[in-house]
């Protein structure tokens, strides 16, 4: 095995660390789902009830970032994030609607940037949030508890 292979403590690390930047992209946008306005850019797009659905989007989007964040019920949180993603995407970043091609750039880099995004938050959903999660923490204490019971 050569020097640059990485341990599997290692790549724990890594994967805290990717786990908490892609965390950190879901609670700072879902900010701006609470002001007024991001409702009207909403309401421009098409959403319906605006008023209603953006904000509740933004506490999806924060709570499924809290939740990835922490690695707390992460599979969850990441179903949480598909939830907000797939209507933002396809409501928000219409690139086929766009009226002039520096528009339809923007949308399409953003529709494209939110189809990675979808694919991390189904990858957390299929693998969970890894060795350094809450939830890993959780489930040494289980096997602990049981393997004490036995």
């Amino acid at each position: 095995m050569s020097k640059t292979d990485l341990r599997s403590a290692e790549f724990s690390y890594l994967v805290l660390i990717g786990r908490q930047l892609f965390a950190v992209i879901f609670m700072l946008a879902s900010a701006g789902h609470f002001t007024p306005a991001k409702i009207a850019l909403a309401a421009a797009h098409g959403v319906p009830m605006a008023t209603v659905l953006v904000p509740i989007s933004g506490l999806i989007a924060l709570l499924g970032g809290l939740s990835v964040l922490f690695g707390y019920r992460a599979r969850v949180g990441g179903c949480l994030l598909v939830v907000f993603l797939v209507p933002v995407t396809l409501f928000m970043h219409n690139f086929w609607a766009a009226p002039d091609a520096a528009t339809f750039r923007l949308q399409l880099f953003q529709f494209a940037r939110n189809l990675v995004l979808l694919a991390c938050a189904c990858q957390l959903v299929r693998t969970g949030a890894g060795s350094l999660s809450l939830d890993a923490i959780r489930e040494r204490g289980a096997a602990v508890q049981a393997d004490g019971l036995a």
